[in-house]
């Protein structure tokens, strides 16, 4: 984990995690996982204990070459690939499952704002980009957008602060993608989340030839769908995804 952080030149480097144990001297966290103090400086930068970030591991168990979720028994494609009408983005890779520990991690991220908390997941989307089957230096890193108003009523958008650790930490991210008015994907089942946003996303800039999307959870695959309708009609020709969590 702390290998992308050395990756950064030493002084800054050093005033990041001087600052992150300061605010956490000032402004005392617990771990959201386990509820322990968090001792050091790589700790508060990372917004997690030791123990518990160690603990978060990527699954190398066979992965859907859709979505990217495990696979249990089946090989190639997960049952919920299986039975869809397939997809419109060319592959994605699904990093944690959104239950127990993982849960609180992201809860603790997006509805606590624990800020901190996104140097740790914007790390393991760069280990994400490894597990795709192009080269991460191919595709232009995408933020899925945010739905209108969403800024003006929670005050930030989280997909959004992880592009901007993302960029802090070398890796350029290309915002080109605008929502428009629609329903909130959690609120809808599944047959009306493939067709909720189709149409409702647009591609405001020239589209980059291939595309990875980013967000922080998938369930059906429904955004990234709609986000990949639009790149491909704007001129992408690949586009893949990744994503924190998947439902």
């Amino acid at each position: 984990m702390a290998k992308r952080l050395r990756a950064l030149p030493v002084s800054i480097r050093h005033a990041a995690r001087a600052a992150a144990y300061i605010r956490e001297y000032l402004f005392p966290a617990n771990c959201p996982i386990c509820g322990g103090e968090l001792l050091d400086a790589g700790e508060a930068w990372y917004g997690l204990c030791r123990p518990c970030s160690d603990a978060l591991v990527i699954s190398d168990e066979g992965r859907c070459v859709s979505c990217g979720r495990p696979l249990i028994s089946e090989q190639g494609r997960c049952l919920q690939c299986r039975g869809g009408d397939g997809h419109i983005f060319d592959g994605a890779y699904s990093i944690f499952p959104y239950t127990g520990k993982y849960r609180k991690l992201l809860r603790a991220y997006k509805f606590g704002k624990t800020l901190s908390l996104g140097n740790f997941l914007a790390e393991r989307i760069l280990d994400a980009l490894e597990k795709l089957p192009i080269a991460a230096s191919e595709g232009a890193l995408v933020p899925v957008p945010p739905r209108p108003g969403k800024i003006r009523k929670a005050g930030w958008d989280q997909v959004a602060c992880l592009g901007a650790r993302l960029e802090k930490m070398g890796q350029p991210v290309y915002p080109c993608l605008k929502r428009l008015p629609s329903k909130s994907q959690k609120e809808l089942d599944k047959a009306d989340r493939k067709t909720n946003l189709m149409g409702k996303i647009l591609c405001a800039k020239p589209a980059p030839k291939t595309v990875i999307l980013f967000d922080d959870v998938i369930t059906t695959g429904a955004t990234l769908d709609a986000c990949a309708a639009a790149l491909k009609g704007a001129g992408a020709e690949r586009v893949f995804g990744v994503c924190l969590f998947y439902d």
